[in-house]
C-alpha cells in the first residue's frame, strides 16, 4: 500500500473509535533526533541521484549540465538537434591530468569546479578553482592541464555583454566597462558620488551582508543586443534616512549604517535613466521624470543578472521599460530612443490594489516582439493573469492572446517568424492540481492554443536560446523527476535523466500526502500537504504543527515538483512525533487575482483563518490529529505570521516559533508594506493604517508558548521589528523565550542550532517531554 493511500484510508477506516486515545511519548531520544536529521533537506538530497538538470547554454542550443551521482557529479553535454547526450570529457583522465599539474589529488567525480567553458572548438576546457586560480585542460588526444594563470574569474559584481567582449562593473559609484581580451578599462560616467551612484544595486536587502562577505552585487544594467550600448540608472539615496546595526566584536562593537526607505517616509530612493554608448563614448539621459524606486514584479531589481523592468528592442535603438508608482496601483510601459533619449508611453495598466508585471519571482511576463513594433503584455485586468497584444506605435490593443479562468506564469520565448509565443501557466487543465505548471504555445493572434506537457505532472521548463527546444523536468511531490528535451511540437527529442530515489526510500523517507480543503469561506479550495512520521501509529493521537509563510509573493509550499528539502524541513520535524501541515492559504499567488488580493490592506490576516479552517477539516478526516496541541512556525514573513497566529488566536495555537519576523511592516522595506498594505494613512483617532498589522499591538493576548529569534545583523528584516514585540510582551508581564543570533543576517533559518532549538521547543511544549540535551545537528 502506498503512503498516500494508507494515510487517506485512515480517516475512513478508523473514524471516531480513535478520538479518545492519546499517545504521549515517554521521551524523545538522540536516536529520534538522528532519524529526523537524515531527512533535513541537505542530508536527504545526498540520497538522491539524477534529480536535477540545469542547462548551461553554449554554441547555440547546445548545453551542458552537472549531473548528480551517488559518488559525486558528472558533467554532461547535450546537442538536442542530434539527440546526443555524452560526458563533457573523460572525467578520469581529466582528474589525473589536473592532479599531476596541480601536484595534488582529485577524484574523477569530485572535481574542484562546478562551472567551465569550452575553448578552441571544444578541444580545451577552462575553469576556475576558487576565485582566481584558472586552469586550461586539453581534452582531445593526450589530456594535459596548463596553469594556474593569473586571470581572475568574473566577479559577482560584473555583468558580461551579449558578445562576450565586455564586462560592466561599478567603481567609486561610477559605471565602468572592461574589455575581456585586453583588460583595458573605460570609465563611462564621472559624476557618481556616495548615495548617488550609477548602476548600483544597493537598495534592499544586503547592504551590510554583501560588504561583510566581500561580495559585490552585479550592476543594474541592460546591454543592447549588439553590445554597443548600456541602459542603466543613477540611484539617489542621499536624503533617505539610515538604519543601523551593531556587529558583535571584542571590545567595541562595529556600527553598520545604511540607507533604507520605510513605509510612510517622505523621502525614498529614486532614480534617473541613462544610455551609455561605448563606441561614441557618450551618455544620453532618458526623458522621463525621476522615478520612485519600486519593484514592479517581485522581488528586487535583478534576476540572474538581468534588469527585470528593461528590455531592448531588436533594432538596438529602442529600449522599453516600465514606470511604477509608489502605491503600486499604476504601471506605465514606455519606449525610449537610445540615441536621442526621447520617450513615448505605450500603455498604462491600473489596479485598485496593486499591479503585477508577473506573478511571483522571475522576469516580468511582457515581451517586445516583431522588431519592437508590438508588445505581448501581461495583465490581471479580468481577474486572471493573461497575455494581450499591443501595437507599440499607437498603443492600441490588437487582441487578447489568452483568456479563461487560469493564470499565465512566464513567457519563455516569442517566435516572430511563426508568430507564436511559448509560455507556462497554472490552473487551465481540469482534474489535476491547479498548481501544476504546464507549457503552452499560442499564436500572437490568440489562435491555436496548445498544451505541450502532460497535465498529470508539474513541469519545470527551460527554453533554449533559439526557442527550438525545451528542457522539461516533470515530477510531483509524490513522484520523482524525469528530465526530457522537447521540441516545438511537444515531441520528446530525448530523455536526459530519471531520478534515482531508491536510497532515500530505503532510509524510510515518506511521501507527503496532498490534500484539498475549503478556505474560510467554506467554498474556495485551498491546497496543501501533510507529513506523517515514519513510525506512524494509527491508534494514537499526535500534536499538529503548521508551517506558515503567508506570501503574498509566494506561498509556503512553492513549486509542486519533487522536493526533498521543502521550506521548514517538515519531513524531519514529523519524525519527532508530529503531524506537520503546509497549506497555500488565501493571499498566496498562482490563483485568481481575487484570491491573491484577499487580504490587501489587512496584512495582519496572514491567511491564518484559512489555516484554522483547514486544520479543523483535516482533523475530521484524520482523527489522529490532536487540535488541542497545535503549534505553528515560520521564518521572515512566516515569523510575522506565526507570532500573529498565537497572539490573534490564542485558543487555537498553543506554541509558536518565530524567526526573523517582520512583525510590523513599518519597520520593513517600503516597497513591501506599501504594496500589500497600502500607503500609510493617519486615522482620526491618532492611529494609522498600519497599526492593525503590527504584532506588538497584540502582545497582551499571549497565552501559549512563544519562542522569538532574530539575527543582530539582519539587513533585510531589521531586529527592531522583533524588539518592538519584546518590549510590549515585557510591558504586559508575559513570559516568552528568546534566542538572539549575533552577527547573523536574514538567512539563518536552516542553521543547525536554529533547527535544533525549534525541534526542542515543540518537543517540550507540544509533546510534553524533555528533548535530548544539546543534540548536535551535523550538515
Amino acid at each position: 500500500m502506498t503512503r498516500s493511500s494508507f494515510a487517506l484510508r485512515l480517516g475512513v477506516a478508523i473514524g471516531f473509535l480513535l478520538a479518545g486515545r492519546t499517545a504521549l511519548a515517554a521521551q524523545v531520544t538522540s536516536a529520534d533526533y538522528s532519524r529526523a536529521e537524515q531527512f533535513l533537506g541537505s542530508n536527504a538530497r545526498s540520497l538522491v541521484a539524477h534529480e536535477e538538470v540545469t542547462p548551461r547554454w553554449f554554441a547555440g542550443d547546445h548545453f551542458w549540465y552537472r549531473d548528480h551521482l551517488p559518488e559525486g557529479h558528472e558533467f554532461i553535454v547535450v546537442d538536442p538537434s542530434r539527440g546526443s547526450r555524452e560526458p563533457a570529457f573523460d572525467h578520469v583522465r581529466l582528474a589525473s591530468a589536473l592532479s599531476v599539474a596541480a601536484d595534488t589529488s582529485y577524484e574523477p567525480y569530485k572535481l574542484p569546479f562546478t562551472e567551465f567553458e569550452f575553448q578552441e572548438s571544444g578541444r580545451v576546457v577552462r575553469f576556475f578553482v576558487g576565485d582566481s586560480i584558472r586552469w586550461s585542460c586539453r581534452i582531445n588526444g593526450q589530456y594535459a592541464c596548463i596553469g594556474p594563470d593569473t586571470a581572475k574569474s568574473r566577479a559577482d559584481g560584473e555583468t558580461g555583454s551579449p558578445d562576450g567582449r565586455w564586462v560592466a562593473f561599478i567603481r567609486d559609484h561610477d559605471l565602468w566597462v572592461r574589455e575581456v581580451a585586453s583588460g583595458s578599462e573605460q570609465r563611462l560616467s564621472d559624476d557618481g558620488e556616495p548615495y548617488l551612484g550609477y548602476a548600483t544595486n544597493d537598495q534592499c536587502c544586503n547592504q551590510v551582508t554583501a560588504p561583510r562577505q566581500d561580495r559585490d552585487r552585479p550592476p543594474v544594467v541592460a546591454w543592447s543586443p549588439d553590445s554597443r550600448r548600456i541602459a542603466t540608472h543613477r540611484l539617489d539615496q542621499r536624503r533617505v534616512e539610515a538604519l543601523h546595526l551593531l556587529e558583535t566584536a571584542t571590545g567595541r562593537p562595529k556600527l553598520h549604517s545604511y540607507r533604507y526607505g520605510l513605509p510612510g517616509d517622505s523621502v525614498v530612493p529614486t532614480f534617473d535613466l541613462f544610455i551609455f554608448d561605448l563606441e561614441a563614448r557618450g551618455r544620453t539621459a532618458i526623458d522621463v521624470p525621476t522615478q520612485t524606486a519600486v519593484n514592479t514584479s517581485c522581488c528586487g531589481l535583478m534576476v540572474d543578472s538581468t534588469w527585470k523592468d528593461v528590455q531592448w528592442g531588436n533594432t538596438n535603438h529602442q529600449v522599453f521599460f516600465t514606470i511604477g508608482q509608489r502605491n503600486f496601483k499604476r504601471l506605465d510601459l514606455v519606449v525610449a530612443d537610445a540615441v536621442t533619449g526621447e520617450t513615448r508611453t505605450i500603455l498604462t495598466e491600473t489596479s485598485p490594489t496593486f499591479v503585477e508585471a508577473r506573478i511571483g519571482y522571475g522576469l516580468p511576463s511582457w515581451k517586445v516582439v516583431n522588431s519592437g513594433s508590438q508588445i505581448i503584455w501581461f495583465s490581471e485586468r479580468d481577474g486572471w493573469g493573461h497575455l494581450y497584444r499591443y501595437d507599440a506605435i499607437s498603443g492600441e490593443l490588437m487582441n487578447r492572446v489568452t483568456a479563461g479562468a487560469w493564470l499565465v506564469h512566464e513567457v519563455l520565448h516569442a517566435d516572430d517568424a511563426n508568430q507564436v509565443v511559448y509560455f507556462t501557466a497554472f490552473g487551465r487543465e481540469t482534474g489535476t492540481d491547479p498548481y501544476y505548471q504546464q507549457l503552452y504555445r499560442v499564436g500572437y493572434d490568440g489562435s491555436g492554443l496548445t498544451l505541450m506537457t502532460d497535465p498529470a505532472y508539474h513541469h519545470d521548463i527551460r527554453a533554449s536560446p533559439s526557442g527550438q527546444f525545451f528542457v522539461d523536468t516533470r515530477s510531483r511531490r509524490t513522484v520523482g523527476p524525469v528530465t526530457e528535451v522537447l521540441d516545438r511540437q511537444a515531441r520528446v527529442v530525448q530523455t536526459l535523466e530519471e531520478a534515482d530515489i531508491s536510497r532515500l526510500l530505503e532510509a524510510g523517507w515518506q511521501w507527503p500526502v496532498p490534500f484539498v480543503a475549503k478556505g474560510r469561506d467554506r467554498v474556495t479550495d485551498v491546497h496543501g500537504l501533510l507529513y506523517f512520521p515514519t513510525d506512524f501509529d494509527s491508534t494514537a493521537q499526535y500534536p499538529v504543527v503548521d508551517y506558515v509563510y503567508p506570501g503574498p509573493q509566494v506561498g509556503p509550499i512553492g513549486a509542486r515538483g519533487f522536493n526533498v528539502g521543502p521550506a521548514g524541513n517538515p519531513h524531519a520535524l514529523a519524525e519527532l512525533g508530529f503531524i506537520v501541515v503546509t497549506v497555500d492559504a488565501f493571499g498566496t499567488p498562482d490563483r485568481s487575482k481575487a484570491f491573491h488580493d484577499s487580504y490587501y490592506g489587512n496584512m495582519g490576516d496572514n491567511g491564518i483563518p484559512d489555516h484554522i479552517a483547514t486544520l479543523r477539516q483535516l482533523a475530521g478526516r484524520f482523527r489522529q490529529m490532536d487540535l488541542n496541541r497545535v503549534g505553528i512556525y515560520g521564518h521572515s514573513g512566516g515569523g510575522f505570521a506565526s507570532t500573529d497566529a498565537i497572539l490573534r488566536y490564542p485558543d487555537f495555537f498553543k506554541v509558536a516559533v518565530s524567526t526573523a519576523g517582520n512583525h510590523d511592516n513599518r519597520s520593513y522595506d517600503y516597497t513591501w508594506g506599501e504594496k500589500y498594505q497600502g500607503l500609510v494613512r493617519e486615522n482620526d483617532d491618532g492611529t494609522d493604517s498600519f497599526d492593525s498589522q503590527a504584532n506588538q499591538n497584540l502582545a497582551e493576548n499571549l497565552e501559549g508558548q512563544l519562542l522569538l529569534m532574530y539575527g543582530t545583523l539582519d539587513d533585510n528584516v531589521h531586529p527592531n521589528a522583533t524588539l518592538l514585540v519584546i518590549d510590549e510582551l515585557i510591558k504586559h508581564n508575559k513570559d516568552f523565550d528568546l534566542v538572539v543570533l549575533p552577527n547573523r543576517n536574514h538567512g539563518y533559518a536552516n542553521e543547525p542550532y536554529v533547527v535544533r532549538r525549534t525541534w526542542d521547543y515543540f518537543v517540550e511544549h507540544l509533546l510534553g517531554v524533555e528533548p535530548p540535551e544539546e543534540y548536535v545537528i551535523r550538515q
